[in-house]
Parts: C-alpha cells; sequence; structure tokens
C-alpha cells in the first residue's frame, strides 16, 4: 500500500457529477458523514441489506463493514461499486451519484410526537397519525421517513404518508409484523396521546421536479405510504406530468386506501391507477388484473426508455423490478428511484 492508502483521516469525499465534497472523520462510514453534513446522497435501510446507497468509486479505497452479498455482490464489488452506507474510506474519495443535489438534504432532528389517532384500514394495517411540535415544523421532501427511537435504543423506520404542506401531524401506515416488538404494541397497547420520540428526515425516494418524464409509482403493500405522499406534493404543487399508479396486494383489503386513490383519480387527470391482485380468492370477486405488480408494468409499458419509475416495498418487488425494467425495458438505471421496506429480519438475513 502506499503511504496515503495508510494515512488517518479526516477524508474528503467528492461526488461527481455535481461537484460537492464533505469531510469524512477517520473510522466513519460515508452515508452517515454526508447526513450529518446535509449531502443528500441515496439511501434506503442504512444498514447493508439494501443497496439503494450504491454507488461508483471513481477513485480511493474503501473498507466495507457488514454487508449482505444481494446489495452488493463480490462482482460488483470488484468493478469499484461501494456501499457508502457501511463502507469507510481509508483515503480521499471521488464517488459518482447522479442523485446527489443541493436542495435534497433537509436536516435531521430527533423530537418528540404525540399520538393523535389510530385507525385500522385492514386486518393488517393501522394509520396511525403523529402530532409533531407546532413551533418547530418537521421540513422532508414527500417520500421520506422518519424512524422511531425505542427506549431500548433499537430503531424502526416508516415513511411519511402525507406531503408537507399537510402538516404538522405526519401520517404513518404500520404492517402488523406478528411478534414484531413495535408492532405489536401498535395493535395492541398504542393509545392516542402517547408519546413517542422520533428522528428525521431520511431517505432519498421523492419526486425529481426538474423532469417533465411520464412516471410509474410502483407500490406493494405498505408501500403505498411514500408514493401517496408524493401524489399529495404532485396535486399540491400543480404537477401534471402523466403518472400511473400500480399498487399490488394479495388480496383486495391490501389495497387498504384504494377509495383514497380513486378520489384523486377524479380530482388528477394526468393520474392513472392499476390495482394488481396477486391471491384473490373466489370470495373476493375480484376482476380486475392478477400476477405479479412489477409484471403488471412490463406487460403495460415493455419500453421505459423515457420514463421514471418511482418504486416501493417488499425488497422482492423492488428489486425484481429495478433488475429487469433496466434490462428487458430499457430503464435508464439513474431513473429508477427506490425505497425497499427492509424489516428488522431483512437486516439481518445472511
Amino acid at each position: 500500500m502506499s503511504s496515503a492508502e495508510t494515512a488517518s483521516g479526516p477524508f474528503q469525499v467528492t461526488v461527481q457529477p455535481s461537484g460537492r465534497s464533505f469531510r469524512v472523520e477517520e473510522g466513519e462510514a460515508i452515508l452517515a458523514a454526508a447526513i450529518r453534513q446535509g449531502i443528500g446522497m441515496p439511501y434506503g435501510c442504512k444498514d447493508g441489506a439494501c443497496g439503494s446507497c450504491k454507488c461508483r468509486k471513481l477513485e480511493g479505497t474503501v473498507v466495507h463493514g457488514e454487508h449482505q452479498t444481494k446489495a452488493l455482490s463480490p462482482e460488483e464489488e470488484a468493478n469499484g461499486y461501494i456501499l457508502t452506507c457501511c463502507g469507510v474510506p481509508r483515503t480521499d474519495l471521488v464517488l459518482e451519484s447522479k442523485q446527489v443535489t443541493d436542495e435534497s438534504a433537509f436536516p435531521v432532528r430527533k423530537m418528540p410526537s404525540r399520538v393523535i389517532s389510530l385507525e385500522k384500514k385492514s386486518h393488517d394495517v393501522m394509520v396511525v397519525k403523529l402530532q409533531l411540535p407546532a413551533n418547530d415544523a418537521l421540513r422532508y421532501h414527500a417520500g421520506q421517513y422518519i424512524e422511531f427511537i425505542l427506549r431500548d435504543g433499537a430503531r424502526r423506520s416508516y415513511s411519511m404518508a402525507n406531503a408537507p404542506h399537510n402538516g404538522p401531524h405526519v401520517e404513518l401506515h404500520i404492517r402488523h409484523m406478528p411478534g414484531g416488538k413495535f408492532t405489536e404494541h401498535v395493535f395492541t397497547a398504542m393509545k392516542e396521546k402517547e408519546i413517542l420520540r422520533v428522528e428525521g428526515p431520511f431517505g432519498s425516494f421523492f419526486l425529481r421536479e426538474d423532469s417533465d418524464k411520464p412516471m410509474i409509482l410502483l407500490a406493494s403493500g405498505t408501500g403505498f405510504a411514500p408514493i401517496k405522499a408524493v401524489i399529495e406534493h404532485m396535486q399540491f404543487k400543480g404537477i401534471t406530468r402523466p403518472a400511473t399508479l400500480y399498487w399490488g396486494g394479495r388480496r383486495p383489503a391490501d389495497l387498504y386506501l384504494d377509495d383514497w386513490v380513486r378520489t384523486k383519480l377524479a380530482e388528477m387527470p394526468n393520474l392513472k391507477y392499476v390495482p394488481v391482485v396477486s391471491d384473490a380468492l373466489p370470495e373476493d370477486n375480484w376482476t380486475g388484473r392478477t400476477g405479479f405488480v412489477h409484471k403488471a408494468v412490463l406487460e403495460d409499458f415493455p419500453f421505459l426508455s423515457a420514463h421514471q419509475v418511482y418504486a416501493c416495498g417488499a425488497p422482492i418487488v423492488v428489486d425484481s423490478a429495478r433488475a429487469e425494467y433496466v434490462k428487458v425495458a430499457k430503464l435508464p438505471p439513474e431513473e429508477f428511484y427506490a425505497d425497499a421496506f427492509t424489516s428488522e429480519a431483512d437486516k439481518h438475513l445472511g
């Protein structure tokens, strides 16, 4: 190794093509340093599980902490790709990340929140509304998420399902995970006026308003939450780009805000909606589209070279969509924006 490669930090990281740069302390992960300094790099789980933060290293040396091979394969690492969430610089770096922009980062803050309401929308989905401090509003992009900080320091992430102009409360769509430390509490013991500690905003999933490309909005299950926020934001800002929402569930009841979407269709002529159900039973009397939701997009849009895709939901859906849209439908990889919901179980799979 050269002397440069054995030097101690701090190190300078420059991101192209934006030219933005920031300092990373010795032993600090690249993403943690970027968030701390308001640099809006793409990311999802922050835990080496989803691959949303993957970007190309143009210059320098990085060592990786623990991560899953589905997030970064040995072949990708050999070809110069890194995960910023668990990548630690050993030298100054130059990275390539087309998603980095000047306006993409709001300050991350910790704050108390109070439960305003709990409304069960299906057998396993609860809509929780939280009141945030009114005198110091949380600034965020529609599509970002917050984290609950539990008493033992554990964290749980949920996307905000309302656009910022609909504050100062935030709406969350929480799916019941049997045995889950947090969701068991939400579904069995949580009460109005309960105080919870939250931190945010996090995430790089939000509408890129510098484009006029038509959009595919792809959601599975409660992945609909950030998509709902994006739709509200589009309506509020008068954004009239064509957008087609594909929302998938196992059974019709999993499309727990279907009536909300249909109301928006009447108000937003440029919005279209394709609900897709994978495991309907005879008593559901389902007559709509069936199968995998990401496949329905390909059936309708075999070529996506002129589109943007915003995808949110289970990692299997998001990962399959990314791979197939880029390879089969020729979607430019940088036009696929995703927020994969990684549960605690997902994070600890090898």
